[in-house]
């Protein structure tokens, strides 16, 4: 006794001679099955190359299209020639072209003759189906798909919808369960021969010819009628990505599939020349005895799942642009954000590269240009200090500049002249620190030699735009880091935040400050303000700044805390 393989073939036609002669060399019998759409001069050439074969032969040939009927019949045809032609197969093994065997024939003949009456056939009710793509689970068993999803999809999407609104459903045949699952399938010959000879084949054909994708549903409903000794698996490896699409295997595959443990893998790369050397070469298969085992490389396929449809946190590119809100994140490095310190502090940027060690820059979205660290006119990756470039995309010029300088804490300098197009992006960047000093842009008003009703313009444009960033910061979306503090309140007391800061930007840092970067002359900076005020305009982010010519900038002492005993 033996197995008997079933081929359907389509394409790299050549490939399927190899596998069909390896199968057939090794005495099991083989019916392929080719696409009727495949011209004569490529057919006869293939039909002739197994002609010395006794145990090969060819059935009647279908037009197959995916998602139709075709298949199906075309599956019919082949079984009912290999149960009349090859008497000695009491399993019947459906695979593609594109299959190749991994492991020795002999293996799979004593794997099924010690398991003589059971049926390999992934089957299971719609509702236990998760994979399914595209939705249509239960209904298509209950609506009708007279038009081809691929060549007539107007038509298509328009008759589901059509018969959604009627309210048409279908009667399933009394007695089936809609079932669904691989179309890759081992049936025993007892099985198989009841399903192709049942006396109502005729109203069950008559029913999936109108199902969609029948090929996964027409063996995988009517094995639960003629058979109890079902392993709802298949043994074949085949893998699927989101899109419901199969996996190719290529060269490099070669170890992952030995891993697997299967008896047979699609789909196979037709020029796979190592995978096809390897596997029908028995010599060198080292994959004798063991249990077939696919969940062994689960995790490896959901992974790689997983990285095409989230993708790597943080990397754009032109081929992967992740949709709004789709992906683990948006950049993919911690960085900071430093609003109005150096408007406050003179030469800010060097002491905070000197405290934390980290790459601090300019304002990289200021309007006039890019003022990346040391001036550098081109930065890493290749990024401009043009600011017409960066403004055709900023958000993207962020994500790059934080991709681009991975393993290095990026710092930079915000404020409300700068170009507001990242305000959403660094409030939901969980990856973002943002540290606010409100107010502080007047500091640099102050200092400017403009006339006082230019300044008062400039100001109350400024306030409104802070006002509106500081707004997006504290709404109920965000998840960076924020801190805000009125110029007013941080000036009281410097050390303690600009310490807070320091620790969360380098927490392996812990010694305490010992200097604070020098602040700017504020002498009558209390007064520039009431001016403002006097003018019609009321400067509020600043806090509630003293009117004395000199702030408060004294450190206040503290008392050392003390044990009473």
């Amino acid at each position: 006794m033996t197995v008997g393989f079933v081929m359907l073939v389509h394409t790299a036609l050549h490939r399927a001679e190899q596998v069909a002669r390896h199968w057939a060399t090794h005495g099991c019998p083989v019916v392929i099955h080719v696409d009727r759409r495949v011209k004569k001069e490529v057919y006869q050439p293939f039909v002739d190359s197994l002609s010395d074969l006794d145990n090969v032969v060819f059935s009647k040939r279908h037009a197959c299209e995916w998602g139709t009927w075709s298949l199906v019949a075309a599956s019919q045809d082949a079984s009912e020639l290999m149960l009349s032609r090859f008497p000695e197969a009491r399993h019947v093994y459906l695979s593609s072209g594109a299959c190749l065997p991994l492991r020795p024939v002999e293996d799979l003949k004593r794997y099924l003759a010690a398991r003589p009456m059971t049926n390999f056939i992934e089957s299971v009710t719609t509702e236990d189906v998760p994979w399914t793509v595209g939705g249509l689970d239960a209904e298509r068993f209950t609506l009708r798909f007279p038009f081809s999803w691929k060549k007539q999809r107007r038509l298509f999407d328009r008759y589901v919808s059509l018969q959604r609104t009627l309210g048409y459903k279908r009667k399933i045949p009394d007695g089936l369960v809609p079932h669904l699952g691989s179309q890759w399938w081992c049936l025993t010959r007892q099985t198989l021969s009841a399903i192709l000879e049942d006396p109502d084949r005729k109203l069950y054909d008559g029913y999936f010819k109108r199902v969609w994708i029948p090929d996964e549903s027409y063996y995988q409903t009517l094995v639960r009628l003629y058979s109890n000794n079902i392993e709802s698996r298949s043994l074949t490896l085949s893998k699927f990505d989101y899109q419901g699409k199969p996996h190719i295997f290529y060269d490099d595959h070669l170890q992952l599939l030995r891993r697997s443990d299967c008896f047979v893998a699609r789909k196979i790369w037709p020029k796979a020349e190592r995978l096809y050397a390897t596997f029908l070469n028995l010599d060198s298969n080292p994959m004798k005895g063991t249990e077939p085992n696919p969940g062994k490389i689960d995790r490896i396929f959901s992974k790689a799942v997983e990285r095409r449809v989230m993708g790597r946190e943080g990397l754009y590119m032109q081929s992967r642009m992740p949709g709004q809100g789709k992906g683990h994140g948006k950049t993919s490095a911690p960085y900071s954000v430093f609003e109005g310190f150096s408007d406050l502090f003179e030469n800010f940027d060097e002491w905070l590269s000197r405290a934390v060690g980290a790459r601090v820059h300019g304002h990289l979205f200021a309007p006039d240009e890019v003022e990346f660290s040391g001036g550098q006119k081109v930065f890493s990756g290749a990024l401009s200090n043009h600011a017409a470039l960066r403004d055709y995309n900023p958000c993207g010029f962020l994500t790059s500049l934080i991709w681009n300088t991975r393993g290095e804490r990026q710092c930079f300098m915000y404020g409300p002249r700068d170009n507001q197009a990242i305000n959403w992006l660094i409030a939901t960047d969980p990856n973002a620190q943002i540290s606010v000093i409100s107010g502080a842009w007047a500091v640099t008003l102050f200092r400017s030699d403009k006339s006082f009703s230019e300044i008062r313009r400039e100001a109350a444009r400024l306030q409104r735009i802070e006002a509106k960033h500081i707004e997006i910061l504290r709404s109920q979306h965000i998840k960076a880091r924020v801190r805000i503090w009125t110029m007013a309140d941080f000036i009281e007391s410097q050390m303690e935040p600009l310490q807070a800061i320091i620790d969360e930007i380098g927490p392996r840092n812990v010694r305490r400050l010992t200097e604070a970067p020098r602040m700017r002359d504020l002498t009558g900076f209390g007064q520039f303000l009431q001016n403002l005020k006097n003018q019609g305009m009321k400067p509020h982010l600043m806090g509630d700044f003293p009117m004395s010519n000199e702030p408060d900038m004294r450190t206040r002492e503290h008392k050392r805390p003390y044990l009473v005993k």
